[in-house]
């Protein structure tokens, strides 16, 4: 009598160690997502890796450890602190195969990330073609909305979703972070409609996005990754800045950056 092999599953992990939020994705050896993770960042960055890495691990039937994966790809802020990384791999590079795995047919990415914004243009094999980052200021990445949400005393979905409701914009003259909280705190003491300010905050970031977009190669459209890709106010008004359509992902956008980074881990090892 033969005895059959029993094939064990391999799995491939990818830790986005971001500023803000820390995130894991597990996929299966048909790029399938098996587990997912969004924490918020601690001050440590071994620690964020370490509990969305092992939070995520408990999602998947047979896996006991974090040693238990084939291969773990670390990105992000914090890449080289994600413990038992393989291999680390830029963000960029990651956020692009990741939209790449979620959408093949966008080739253009606008990544507004905690700290940073960048621009992206994917191949068509998920390779980044070309790119561009703004990291000299804060305004216009997660950290300002954080601010401006805290300005109008709401929480980040909240503040998202008032600027629908503007039938005008008052435009945001700041360009720096603390000088634009002022700017709409003393508009906010004026009377002036809120919606109406925060319309001209979304507007002001569009702006920022487009040399980002351009140098990303954005003609007819774009996807928009990081937290900030859920903000709907932000999504509309780059519509309007850039004149092309925002590509909604199947995938939460927030997990592109390990989604790329497990495919990355996948591809590492011949499956």
């Amino acid at each position: 009598m033969v005895m059959e092999e029993v094939r064990i599953m391999r799995y491939f992990g990818g830790c986005d160690a971001g500023s803000t939020y820390t995130k894991c994705v597990i996929i299966d050896e048909n790029s399938k997502i098996v587990a997912s993770v969004t924490n918020r960042s601690r001050i440590n960055p071994v620690l964020s890796a370490e509990a969305a890495l092992n939070e995520a691990v408990a999602q998947v039937k047979g896996l006991h450890s974090v040693k238990d994966l084939a291969y773990l790809v670390g990105t992000g802020y914090g890449r080289n602190k994600v413990p038992f990384a393989d291999e680390n791999i830029s963000e960029i590079s990651c956020h692009a195969m990741g939209v790449h795995m979620a959408n093949p047919n966008v080739h253009a990415v606008i990544d507004i990330g905690g700290q940073d914004v960048k621009g992206i243009a994917i191949d068509t094999d998920g390779t980044v073609l070309n790119f561009a980052m703004n990291d000299k200021c804060a305004a216009g990445t997660g950290r300002f909305f954080e601010s401006m949400a805290n300005a109008f005393e709401m929480s980040l979905e909240e503040f998202s979703k008032l600027s629908l409701k503007a039938k005008n914009v008052i435009p945001i003259t700041a360009q720096c972070t603390v000088f634009a909280e002022s700017e709409v705190v003393s508009l906010v003491g004026e009377g002036k409609p809120m919606e109406e300010i925060a319309a001209g905050i979304q507007l002001s970031v569009a702006k920022r996005c487009f040399v980002m977009a351009k140098k990303a190669g954005a003609t007819d459209s774009v996807a928009l990754t990081g937290g900030c890709a859920k903000n709907e106010g932000l999504k509309q008004a780059i519509e309007k800045v850039l004149k092309i359509k925002v590509v909604d992902l199947p995938i939460d956008p927030q997990l592109m950056g390990a989604l790329g980074a497990a495919e990355y881990a996948k591809r590492k090892v011949h499956v």
